[in-house]
């Protein structure tokens, strides 16, 4: 079972990966393919070429952890590009990884409508008054 807030981010590596990629082989894919940092708190995951293995990779505050599953039958879903054509990596919420390790194809899924709050916004540190 995985625990997190709600607000974090999933990003989900589009291009297979190779499994015996460790911390900082991982690390090197989050900041040189996907362009993103692994301290921002964000959930990262990689699939082997097969889709009968993930590696989900994340920051704590005081290191980083690896979760590995391998299925012994059956794949992953293979995650389309979408709208999100010309990038490496596709944005999932925390639901949509829940349902991918249950095995549960994410395009079968209806959503109902339902309100969310806004996220709040950032008040800016810089005043409009120069000192």
């Amino acid at each position: 079972m995985l625990i997190a807030a709600p607000q974090i981010k999933v990003f989900a590596s589009l291009a297979p990966t190779d499994m015996r990629k460790s911390f900082h082989g991982l690390e090197g894919i989050i900041e040189t393919q996907l362009g993103k940092q692994i301290e921002d708190g964000d959930l990262f995951l990689f699939f082997n070429r097969r889709r009968d293995r993930l590696k989900v990779l994340f920051f704590t505050g005081d290191g980083t952890v690896i979760l590995y599953k391998r299925l012994e039958r059956g794949t992953f879903e293979a995650l389309g590009r979408g709208e999100e054509e010309a990038s490496d990596c596709l944005t999932l919420s925390l639901d949509d990884l829940r349902l991918l390790l249950e095995g549960i194809e994410l395009s079968s899924v209806k959503r109902r409508a339902r309100w969310r709050r806004e996220a709040p916004r950032q008040m800016s540190t810089t005043s409009s008054n120069p000192p």
